[in-house]
């Protein structure tokens, strides 16, 4: 079988698992499910093959949440309680109101302050088209909430339908602190208003700061400086805090998984053990791709894998097809061009930076491709399937 040319690249495939609960054993659930869909399917592991695990099901077999006071109980503590400025937060139900809960159950008065037009991540509180029609410069403008509501009124996002300014202002109330909330795009915006600072961004956080601290906050924590530690017991995750957590219940949030790097290496071996194939394993969360319809930016995690065998580090290393078709092999076709563009794969550098054969091909990290075709194929409902196993990832025109 092996000899015979195969008529197949890459097959992503979901695979079903038991539902996981706190204290499974994750590493023997998921190289169990891998194998027995394996054989239930009628298909073999192979090496270099990529078993993906998303990172809900690796927190939750960790046990890792936390609950709105202990959010709370944190926030007192490190930014003491009175004024505290809450900046550049997303607009998600999920990811961001219950960490907003602790927040401001945590303080006398949030100063909330929102990125205009759009969040980090794309989620648009205003068009930019509105924006240009009223004269404001979202670069420099700041604005309370009375003038925007003057100039913009009541703008619901287009697939939850929810007003996030009301929504979130009602809810710092709902927890008993006092609220004001103003639309500013310069972190130093929010030093006239309070100098105890939580900037809620995510893929921007190191510079945002690092411009607080230097303009003189008294105070900054990032998200990821809350919920570091436990707080009487509760989860935590020590290099994120509290980025890449979701809503578990009113009261709850899961946080991002900790420590996965010893999960994928007993997966790794588990496999090799049971089958003699050296395979790769990593830990996914929101893959990396933006949606043209809703300008959403999918990635809500710091990372799209907190963990992942040593295989899968660096960049893909490929030659664009249709470059060498169209211009080095343009006067060869059929089994000729296929034999020159074979020869041309084998022999590539190990390194094609700056090569032209290269360009259009995608030079992103080999663990955010791979997650974010897995992300895509789990999907986030009833699929059913929080591990995917990718096969031939690694395989060329030649193999």
């Amino acid at each position: 079988m092996e000899n015979k040319e195969r008529r197949v690249g890459t097959i992503s495939r979901g695979i079903r698992c038991p539902i996981i609960r706190e204290g499974d054993n994750l590493a023997t659930i998921v190289t169990d499910s891998v194998l027995e869909a394996a054989q239930f399917e009628g298909f073999e592991l192979r090496d270099r093959d990529v078993i993906s695990i998303t990172e809900s099901i690796v927190a939750r077999a960790q046990g890792n949440y936390a609950s709105v006071n202990d959010i709370a109980i944190d926030v007192k503590e490190k930014l003491g309680g009175g004024t505290v400025g809450v900046i550049f937060p997303i607009l998600s139900r999920n990811r961001f109101a219950i960490c907003l809960r602790g927040i401001a159950k945590g303080c006398k008065k949030v100063v909330l302050m929102l990125s205009y037009p759009s969040d980090e991540v794309g989620n648009e509180l205003v068009s930019i088209d509105k924006i240009d029609e009223a004269g404001v410069n979202p670069y420099s403008d700041v604005l309370t909430l009375e003038r925007y509501r003057e100039l913009f009124g009541e703008n619901l996002h287009p697939f939850t339908g929810v007003d996030y300014v009301a929504y979130y202002g009602d809810l710092i109330k709902e927890c008993g602190a006092e609220v004001e909330i103003i639309f500013a795009n310069q972190p130093k915006a929010i030093l006239d208003y309070a100098d105890c600072i939580i900037n809620c961004d995510i893929h921007t956080r190191a510079r945002t700061k690092r411009i607080l601290k230097a303009a003189g906050a008294k105070v900054v924590c990032s998200l990821d400086d809350i919920l570091n530690a436990p707080v009487n017991g509760s989860g935590c995750n020590e290099k994120y805090g509290l980025l890449g957590s979701n809503k578990s219940t009113e009261d709850k949030v899961k946080l991002f998984p900790r420590d996965c790097k010893p999960l994928v290496l007993e997966i790794q071996k588990n496999v090799l053990e049971k089958t003699g194939k050296h395979v790769e394993v990593m830990v996914y969360g929101d893959g990396a791709f933006k949606d043209p319809q809703g300008k959403i930016w999918e990635l809500a995690d710091p990372v799209v894998s907190p963990a992942f065998t040593d295989g899968l580090v660096g960049t893909p290393n490929e030659l664009k097809l249709k470059y060498l078709a169209d211009n080095d092999f343009k006067d060869l076709s059929g089994e000729e061009l296929k034999a020159a563009i074979s020869q041309s794969i084998r022999e590539k550098d190990g390194n094609l930076v700056g090569n032209m054969a290269s360009q259009g091909t995608t030079p992103r990290q080999l663990t955010d491709l791979i997650g974010s075709l897995c992300d895509l194929t789990s999907g986030s409902g009833d699929k059913g399937t929080p591990v995917v196993l990718v096969q031939g990832y690694f395989d060329n025109y030649t193999n």
